[in-house]
């Protein structure tokens, strides 16, 4: 085929279900509902890591966390492994980035030139609290400030959005035809991922009283290694009801103001009359768990949390379709490619499917996997996804198995029954096809005590910047 412009447009702490087209019955989603309108909406989409620096580092990669090291929010992309933006330039295509990259630096070779209004991991750090995991430390401090900055006005992430749009709008109007070569432009927006304070207009669409509680809010109680995120990850001690439904609020305003800035990007392509000649993929790179069975953020292998809307829209596209083959963000890196008419090597990941082969020829018995070793786990986790089927693999505990066809919000876990012996053994049978699950484990806790000892162990971090979430790169 020959090669077209791509255009992705990436959110962060999307939640899936939190979009008009998805079903959600309050949250106004327009400009995303007609982009799925016009190209095809995969309804089970996944994230390689439900946390943002090791998500975005495969999705850019191609690979798995546990083939590149990328564990967690203190190792960052480093620029060491290709990229499918590396990919691109060595064939001569533009690649543009804008927005929000966490990296470890613009220092490095990411892949991208320019990278407009880059944010990266804190001085090149990250969040190293999430190195301590044995035993976890005490992160109630942190957790506090997440309820006590919810509600209604902007915050410098709204700001650096607004920024964000106001840049892909001008460099779509007057930047991207300024030669006859493709390109690919990479535009990461950080809504709706908290603090969960929306603008005005956008938190005044959801009257309180219309939006509901979390559901399903004990499920973690019987499960060791739940509990013990839980006893970390610890929000949801400082929400009362009425701060619940006001937060809840606040994310679905996030969202619709989301949506708002991508209706002012999609309208800038159009405008260019570029439109026609460009494919559009929307996703996020992880979800929001909004206080559903217990938790808040992400970080767990629940549906809210590691399953991430995904639209793909251009030409020859198929139109109001949905595809349900279980796919990931990995597959963005041979998508890439074929969409760019780049030949693939043997040199590139062979992990990812392009989603453009999804759609002509599903496999709905694929294998999807999707791994956790950051910040507040005792212990490395793996969810495995085929089928109606989500197996969760806890290293040291027992596993969990939800039927997501009969149980969609996971509120039946089949991780003892004896009934379910067998779908149980096929999801270990598949995952371990994939890694082994204890030596994946055993590196990632190595490589953190490294890094960890670098920085001179847990009396070392005391010293180092603390923030909940990455500050912007503008004022």
């Amino acid at each position: 085929m020959p090669a077209q412009n791509l255009l992705i447009i990436m959110s962060d702490e999307h939640s899936a279900e939190v979009l008009g087209h998805a079903g959600h019955p309050l949250v106004q989603t327009p400009h995303l509902d007609a982009l799925a309108a016009r190209g095809t909406r995969f309804s089970n989409a996944y994230t390689p890591s439900p946390i943002c620096v090791p998500a975005r580092a495969a999705f850019h990669t191609g690979r798995h966390v546990h083939e590149t090291g990328y564990w967690d929010s203190a190792q960052p992309y480093d620029g060491k492994v290709p990229t499918w933006g590396h990919r691109l330039h060595g064939h001569k295509r533009r690649s543009v980035s804008i927005g929000k990259l966490h990296f470890r630096s613009s220092d490095d070779d990411n892949g991208f030139d320019p990278e407009l209004l880059a944010m990266h991991v804190v001085n090149g750090v990250g969040w190293s609290e999430g190195l301590l995991r044995d035993p976890l430390p005490d992160y109630r401090k942190g957790a506090s400030e997440l309820a006590s900055d919810v509600g209604r006005g902007e915050s410098t992430y709204t700001q650096y959005d607004r920024a964000i749009t106001a840049r892909t709008c001008d460099w779509l109007e007057n930047e991207a035809k300024a030669d006859d070569t493709p390109w690919t432009a990479f535009v990461s927006l950080v809504s709706p991922h908290y603090p969960l304070t929306a603008p005005d207009a956008f938190y005044d669409l959801y009257p309180h009283n219309d939006v509901d509680l979390p559901r399903h809010v004990t499920g973690h109680l019987d499960h060791p290694v739940l509990n013990a995120m839980r006893e970390f990850w610890c929000y949801d001690d400082y929400f009362d009801e009425a701060r619940m439904r006001e937060a809840r609020a606040a994310y679905l305003g996030l969202v619709s103001f989301l949506d708002h800035n991508i209706g002012q990007i999609l309208g800038a392509l159009d405008t260019a009359g570029l439109t026609n000649s460009t494919t559009v993929l929307y996703t996020s790179d992880h979800g929001e768990l909004l206080g559903n069975h217990g938790f808040w953020t992400k970080s767990l292998m629940y549906e809210e949390s590691v399953r991430v809307p995904m639209i793909l829209a251009g030409p020859d596209i198929p139109s109001g379709a949905i595809h349900q083959e279980p796919v990931s963000l990995l597959d963005l890196y041979p998508t890439a490619l074929e969409i760019m008419n780049i030949p693939r090597t043997t040199d590139d990941p062979t992990t990812g499917r392009s989603l453009l082969a999804s759609i002509v020829e599903p496999d709905p018995d694929r294998t999807i996997i999707s791994e956790y070793h950051d910040g507040g786990s005792p212990t490395g986790f793996y969810m495995v996804r085929w089928a109606n089927w989500k197996y969760i693999h806890y290293v040291g505990a027992r596993p969990q198995l939800f039927d997501l066809a009969a149980d969609p919000h996971e509120q039946t876990d089949l991780g003892e029954s004896a009934d379910y012996s067998d779908v149980r053994s096929e999801g270990e049978k598949r995952l371990r096809a994939i890694l082994d699950p204890d030596t994946v484990n055993a590196r990632a806790f190595a490589d953190q005590k490294r890094k960890l000892d670098d920085y001179g162990g847990p009396d070392g971090l005391a010293s180092m910047v603390r923030f909940n979430h990455t500050p912007v790169p503008i004022a």
